[in-house]
């Protein structure tokens, strides 16, 4: 599935996002400012959360309480080897059954879960932002 949208959409989109998800694992891709921050913070606010989330860039991790649970954020942009995941646990949070985003996946892919869904980002010239919604198998 493929979705351009503006800031304005943004809580639509991630309405679609969570509806169209198989997995409570979110994979996001995209460059640096692209939105995924900003996108991940629609998707919380839908699940629950009331707390404001942002970016947990320094601490790799942020926790929140939701509606129905614990909803995990994490930033891996920081890393500079898979070894800092496994040091906090990463693999306990994946099979917690909770919602997870993870930005910067990559960094981490060899201990990605195969049920995931990935949601690429790309800006477009104009300012809207294009998201491919891909399971990842």
């Amino acid at each position: 599935m493929e979705i351009t949208y503006t800031q304005n959409e943004i809580s639509k989109v991630a309405a679609q996002i969570l509806k169209a998800s198989a997995s409570n694992i979110f994979l996001l891709y995209g460059e640096m400012g692209v939105g995924k921050t900003t996108l991940i913070k629609e998707l919380v606010k839908q699940l629950g959360v009331l707390e404001l989330s942002g970016s947990p860039s320094f601490s790799i991790v942020n926790e929140y309480e939701a509606t129905d649970g614990v909803v995990y954020h994490f930033d891996f942009y920081r890393i500079n080897d898979i070894a800092e995941a496994y040091d906090i646990g990463v693999e306990d949070y994946l099979c917690s059954g909770a919602y997870i985003f993870i930005e910067w996946p990559e960094k981490v892919s060899a201990l990605l879960p195969r049920q995931a869904t990935k949601l690429i980002i790309n800006s477009n010239n104009n300012g809207s932002r294009t998201l491919k919604i891909l399971p990842m198998n």
